[in-house]
């Protein structure tokens, strides 16, 4: 996910966050409503009131890169809370949330029941 390489963490900007911002007014909602440096190892990921888009801002030694998602006919299941407050996820509760998935998982697998066939 973005690239091979590991990140401290991932925050998640809970409620919805106006996606027109690009990567000066998104590293500065991490900056002052977050307080959180935009400049370190960790990846800040925002989503539309739609709940169908997401960009994700990573500092990259010299500079930002900025990741964009639309999805097409499904939403994230995007935690809701204060628009200015962030929570920190693993990076496989993230690969879930990008995957249509619930952050928190009650159960690895759902239950496999036996078929009998007559």
């Amino acid at each position: 996910m973005l690239g091979s390489e590991s990140y401290d963490c991932v925050y998640l900007a809970l409620g919805a966050t106006d996606l027109r911002k690009s990567i000066n007014g998104l590293a500065l909602i991490v900056e002052k409503s977050f307080k959180l440096d935009p400049f370190s190892r960790k990846l800040f990921v925002f989503c539309n009131k739609k709940r169908d888009k997401i960009k994700i801002l990573k500092w990259d030694n010299d500079g930002f890169w900025l990741y964009y998602k639309r999805l097409e006919s499904s939403k994230f299941k995007w935690p809701s809370g204060c628009n200015d407050k962030a929570i920190s996820v693993s990076e496989r509760e993230f690969r879930w949330l990008l995957d249509g998935l619930d952050l928190i998982q009650h159960e690895a697998h759902k239950e496999v029941t036996q078929r009998i066939l007559g």
